[in-house]
C-alpha cells in the first residue's frame, strides 16, 4: 500500500508487531529510544529507522510503550499531520484515550486505543487479539494495518474501550493465576500428582487459560519465560480496579487480587515474567508447584 506507516516502540511487542508491516507497506518508519534497536529492526525486516519528528508523520503512527503517560508525551511533543490515525496499542488508561481524542481533533488527526492480547509468540506468528475504541470510520481505515500483525480484531466501543477490555482481561488473567497457586498448591499438600491432576481439570470445568498454558509451561516446569512482565501485570491490575471503582461497584475479589499481584511485584526479581507471581504464595506455603 502506498500509505506510509510508522511504529513507535521496540519492545518484545513492537519489535514482532512491526515486523509485519512491510509485507502490506511500502514506507514502514521504526523509532525507538534505543536507536540501535530500530536500526537492527531495519535491516532485519526492512524497515526503516527515522528520527521521531519523522516517524510521527507517517499516515497511520503506531506506539506501543510501557504506560500511557509516555504516549502522551511523544504525542503532545511531536503531534501528527492532518487526516493521520494514531493506533496506541499499550495497555494504557482508558482516560488517557479520550483526552488524546480531544487533544487530536485540534490536528485534524484520529486517535484509537488498540491494546493487544496474545504474548510474543502471538505477535511473532501474527495472531494477536486486538481491542479497539474509537471512532469506527478511523478504525476501518486502519483496519489493512492492523491486520497485519491481528488475529481476531473487534472494534469494542467509544474511545477508551479497548484499554478497558484489555485491562479487565489481565484482572481476569490474575485472578486465574491467584485461584490456580492456591488451588495446586492445595493439591501437592494433599499428595496429588499435579501433571495429572492438571490434566483431568483442563478436561474439565475448573479450566482456564492460565492452567492450560501458563502452569504446564511456565510454572510446573519451572522456567518463568519472561514474555509479559510482572509490573505490566501489576499496572493492568490497577487500571481495571480504577474502572470499577469509577463505577461505584463492589469489588472484594479484585480488590484482593490487585493487592496480592501488586504485594507479589514489590518482592519479586527484577525481569520477573508475570507467572512469577505465584513464587509469593511459595514462599507463604514453603509448597513449590512443580
Amino acid at each position: 500500500m502506498s500509505m506510509s506507516v510508522a511504529f513507535i516502540g521496540l519492545g518484545a511487542m513492537g519489535y514482532r508487531m512491526a515486523a509485519h508491516l512491510p509485507k502490506a507497506f511500502q514506507s514502514v518508519w521504526v523509532w525507538n529510544r534505543s536507536f540501535e534497536k530500530a536500526e537492527q529492526h531495519a535491516k532485519t525486516y526492512g524497515t526503516q529507522a527515522v528520527s521521531i519528528e519523522q516517524a510521527t508523520q507517517a499516515d497511520i503512527i503506531f506506539s506501543c510503550l510501557p504506560t500511557s503517560r509516555q504516549v502522551e508525551d511523544i504525542i503532545q511533543a511531536h503531534p501528527p499531520k492532518a487526516g493521520a490515525i494514531w493506533v496506541d496499542c499499550t495497555s494504557g488508561e482508558p482516560e488517557s484515550a479520550k483526552h488524546m481524542v480531544e487533544f487530536l481533533k485540534t490536528y485534524q488527526a484520529d486517535f484509537l486505543d488498540a491494546p493487544v492480547s496474545g504474548q510474543t509468540i502471538g505477535a511473532e506468528k501474527g495472531t494477536l487479539t486486538v481491542m479497539i475504541g474509537g471512532d469506527q470510520a478511523a478504525f476501518e481505515r486502519a483496519y489493512p494495518a492492523i491486520e497485519t500483525f491481528g488475529g481476531l480484531i473487534k472494534h469494542v466501543g467509544d474511545s477508551g474501550a479497548g484499554f478497558a477490555v484489555k485491562a479487565v482481561n489481565n484482572m481476569l488473567l490474575a485472578v486465574h493465576l491467584w485461584a490456580a497457586a492456591e488451588g495446586f498448591t492445595t493439591l501437592k499438600a494433599n499428595g496429588v500428582d499435579l501433571n495429572s491432576a492438571l490434566e483431568c481439570i483442563n478436561a474439565s470445568s475448573g479450566k482456564s487459560g492460565v492452567t492450560e498454558t501458563a502452569l504446564p509451561q511456565r510454572i510446573l516446569n519451572r522456567s518463568f519465560p519472561l514474555t509479559f512482565a510482572l509490573p505490566l501485570l501489576a499496572k493492568d491490575t490497577g487500571i481495571a480496579l480504577n474502572l470499577a471503582q469509577h463505577a461505584k461497584l463492589p469489588t472484594p475479589l479484585l480488590s484482593l487480587t490487585q493487592n496480592l499481584i501488586q504485594a507479589a511485584n514489590l518482592t519479586a526479581a527484577p525481569d520477573s515474567d508475570f507467572s512469577a507471581a505465584v513464587k509469593l504464595y511459595e514462599d507463604w506455603t514453603k509448597i513449590t508447584i512443580k
